[in-house]
This record gives C-alpha cells, structure tokens and sequence, in this order.
C-alpha cells in the first residue's frame, strides 16, 4: 500500500488507474490536484459561489462513480470539466424553466423584476493588470444570456467544436456560429464600456 505522503508525487495516469481499482486516497490528490480549476469553470457557467460549490462538488462523485468509464482519451481534467459543464448546463436550463414560470408572478407581487437584480460593484482597489482584466471579463460574461455566454465558454475555454457544442446545448450549428457571432461582439462592446467607466 502506498503512503499517504507519496501521492503527490505520482503521475496523473497512475492515480487515475489506481482511483479506479478502489483507492481513495488516489481520487483524493486528484481533487486536490485539479478541484480549483473545476470550481473556476463551475463559477463562470453558474455566476453563483454557492451553485458552483454544488456543481463542483456533484461533479467529484459523478466523477468518482463513473471512473470505470474513463479511458484515457482526454486528460482527466479535461474529462471532469466535461461532467461539470453537463451539470452546469442542466441546472441553468432548470433555472430558465423556473424563471419563466414565475417572473410573471414576482412583476405582480413586488412591483418590478429590476428590484430582484443584482448589483455588480466592482473592487475599485484592485490595482493588478491581469486582475483587472479577469474582473472586466467576468463582469462582461454575466451580463450575457445563458445561451451567449455558455456558447462562448465552451467554444473559447473548452476549446469545443460548433458540432460538439450543438449537441450539448440541443440546437442547431448555424444558431451555435451566430450565438458565437453575436457574444463576441458583445463582450467586445461590454469590455471596452467598462474600461471607459474605469477611466472616469
């Protein structure tokens, strides 16, 4: 039986392989290992820490119970990412099924849905180029539509192709290349708005 203590100095392939004889210590460095960029991919999908922390965290069990379906074609990582982005994107849908169902409700009840929206307050201190980039673009990404700014993540991020992320999203490719079209046009828009606003 291997230490605890040498796990981290294991190549990925063997902890995968020994994770799926049953080793739980092995899928263990592998969430530490891999758990932040799951969670950041989570996060950019859901605009939600607590949703992503649950997305994230359903990901490592479905991930944990569905080894035996990993072959190595992909990273592990890359395969992860995969099962999380699923979840993400079931759960938006659901949103969207349930926000639909009650916006009419809550305009009746409380006088106006502008009232529920969040308010994005940037942190005026944060002085950093690269932070400060990372910050616009994650501003710009959440005022995009779910069906916008999930094709862009998958496309830009992900690196998937117009057919794979068809079947994801159950739409066509032509609706795929002018969603695509139109958020980077968008983001493009938002970003260079919210650099003028900085500059005020």
């Amino acid at each position: 039986m291997t230490a605890r203590s040498d796990y981290g100095g294991m190549l990925e392939e063997a902890l995968v392989k020994a994770a799926r004889d049953g080793d739980v210590d092995a899928f263990e460095e592998l969430v530490a290992r891999h758990k932040d960029k799951i969670f950041a991919r989570a996060y950019s999908m859901m605009r939600n820490e607590d949703l992503a922390t649950d997305m994230s965290q359903e990901a490592w069990i479905k991930g944990w119970q569905r080894l035996s379906q990993f072959h190595g074609d992909a990273s592990f990582v890359t395969w992860l990412t995969r099962i999380v982005i699923n979840l993400c994107l079931d759960e938006l849908r659901k949103q969207k099924r349930n926000r639909a169902d009650s916006i009419e409700l809550l305009d009746e009840k409380s006088g106006g849905v502008e009232r529920h929206m969040p308010v994005h307050d940037p942190n005026p201190t944060e002085r950093l180029e690269r932070a400060e980039l990372r910050q616009r673009i994650d501003r710009a990404l959440g005022q995009l539509s779910f069906e916008h700014r999930t094709v862009l993540i998958l496309h830009e991020f992900e690196e998937m192709e117009y057919k794979e992320i068809a079947k994801r999203m159950g739409c066509s490719i032509g609706t795929v290349m002018s969603r695509l079209f139109y958020a980077r046009r968008r983001i493009a828009s938002l970003l260079s708005g919210l650099k003028r606003e900085e500059l005020r």
